[in-house]
């Protein structure tokens, strides 16, 4: 009996083996929010919008998006405490203050490198401004429109980012350190398989291709990157929510091939050779989003080095401490002694 439960149990540590939890983790992604909004989002936004009928200014996207984020939360937390068995800090949530830093500076990150890419998608004459603070009929106000794409890129940056550099590259980490691994090759290689998911997660996005999803590799290491150098999620976090808002509803290019141009701060028309803007799929399929991702990574080098003055991998994410047997608090940046 024993060689049937072996493929699924690991019972030197007492919990599912890292593929099976990984696995159990994209399904609660997949599956949880959309149960919650079929069981709960609709009957609650009835009722708010009966109890509160001021509202109905906010489109039902903004509540089913907050809905989502508590669904994710709630799932993470049961999922790392019953299935992992560990604390939720473990996946790079441990809210200190370098944390916050690290969030903050990736908010800016993101912002600066869409900056860029639109600077020079201007300057080379590929895109022309048509309207600014814009939003389509129907939209409403645009202070109010601009809200909703907002809270959806926020919820996207926070659930992308705890579904593949918090979740998987933990887990992914762990599973793989087996002889001949070190700690670092197999957060090496956890890093490069969670950014190949990150990649394949959007193949069915509108006007995707290979170059498009291959890119998304690309983008998925850069947003990895910043997990791996300091074991925490506030980087990539604040990293992910402005690469896609300022991309999509500040600057008016196409997000992952979606259009949110329906309310953005500057209306465009992009022009320009496609394999350097991307086209319909935007930045993220072009030349120049690579060139904006690699001054990414050397930005979040620069970071990391400046900030804890120190620059290794957190291979110690490789490494499972049973929770009972853990010290009460551990760097990030220091290996599990």
């Amino acid at each position: 009996m024993n060689w049937l439960v072996r493929p699924l149990w690991n019972s030197k540590e007492g919990r599912l083996r890292a593929g099976w939890r990984v696995l159990l983790y994209i399904a609660l992604w997949l599956v949880g929010p959309a149960l919650a909004h079929l069981w709960v989002g609709r009957p609650l936004a009835e009722w708010l919008w009966w109890l509160f009928p001021q509202l109905t200014i906010f489109p039902e996207r903004v509540l089913f998006s907050l809905l989502t984020l508590a669904t994710m939360l709630v799932g993470t937390w049961l999922m790392v405490r019953y299935v992992d068995h560990r604390p939720l800090r473990d996946l790079g949530l441990g809210l200190d203050r370098h944390w916050w830093c690290d969030l903050c500076f990736g908010l800016i990150l993101g912002a600066g490198l869409m900056l860029f890419v639109f600077t020079v998608e201007w300057l080379a004459g590929w895109v022309t401004v048509r309207a600014l603070f814009w939003s389509a009929p129907g939209s409403g106000p645009f202070l109010l429109a601009i809200f909703g794409p907002l809270v959806v890129f926020v919820v996207v940056g926070i659930s992308e980012e705890l579904l593949t550099r918090g979740y998987q590259m933990r887990n992914l980490a762990e599973g793989l350190y087996l002889p001949p691994l070190s700690p670092r090759l197999a957060l090496l290689a956890a890093w490069l398989l969670s950014s190949l998911f990150f990649g394949l997660l959007h193949i069915r996005n509108p006007n995707s291709s290979w170059i498009s999803t291959s890119y998304l590799v690309l983008a998925g290491l850069l947003f990895g990157l910043g997990t791996m150098l300091t074991g925490r999620l506030g980087l990539p976090i604040g990293l992910h929510i402005t690469w896609n808002f300022f991309q999509g509803n500040v600057f008016g290019f196409p997000v992952s091939g979606n259009n949110y141009a329906s309310v953005t701060f500057i209306a465009i028309e992009q022009q320009g050779p496609i394999l350097w803007t991307g086209g319909a799929f935007g930045p993220e399929a072009g030349l120049i989003g690579i060139v904006a991702l690699l001054l990414g990574g050397v930005a979040t080098v620069i970071w990391v080095r400046h900030r804890y003055r120190v620059l290794r991998l957190c291979d110690h994410w490789a490494i499972y401490r049973p929770w009972r047997t853990r010290p009460v608090a551990l760097d990030p940046l220091r290996p599990t002694p």
